[in-house]
């Protein structure tokens, strides 16, 4: 597969799919959960979080976190991407706005609430697993 074809693969499972997980590390281990991402239109994730978290400690001692998203569990030939990358914390009301849904008033008081921050997370490598026999294939950024 050239470049262009598999960015335009990992573009499509980035696309089709929101909910993955993220995994951090803290104390040398590393520590998963699951997120909804959102995509610019290049290869960058965003996710929205509270300030208060674990995850948003683990991020400002150590940045490097990797991502799982895809996967359906319907069984063999599921695509998914695996994303290896730096994390770091957003504020700016910008990026704020830009992800903002009605769905988050359940955790946050609006979008200018000072506990939302949003985690912008760019990969340094994505590898699309599974769909074939000639994959992994990695992209690296």
């Amino acid at each position: 597969m050239t470049q262009e074809e598999l960015k335009k693969k990992i573009y499509e499972v980035m696309e089709q799919h929101k909910i993955g997980t993220l995994a951090t590390v803290k104390d040398n281990k590393p520590h998963t959960r699951y997120m909804t991402f959102w995509k610019d239109d290049e290869f960058t994730f965003y996710t929205p979080t509270n300030r208060e978290t674990h995850k948003a400690e683990e991020i400002e001692a150590n940045p490097h976190v990797h991502i799982l998203i895809g996967y359906e569990g319907t069984g063999y030939g599921d695509t998914y991407l695996e994303v290896q990358g730096q994390a770091k914390i957003r504020e700016d009301q910008e990026i704020k706005d830009k992800l903002w849904s009605d769905q988050m008033n359940r955790w946050f008081e609006g979008k200018e609430d000072p506990e939302y921050i949003v985690l912008e997370i760019m990969p340094e490598y994505i590898r699309y697993m599974n769909a074939d026999s000639n994959t992994p294939e990695q992209l690296d950024l």
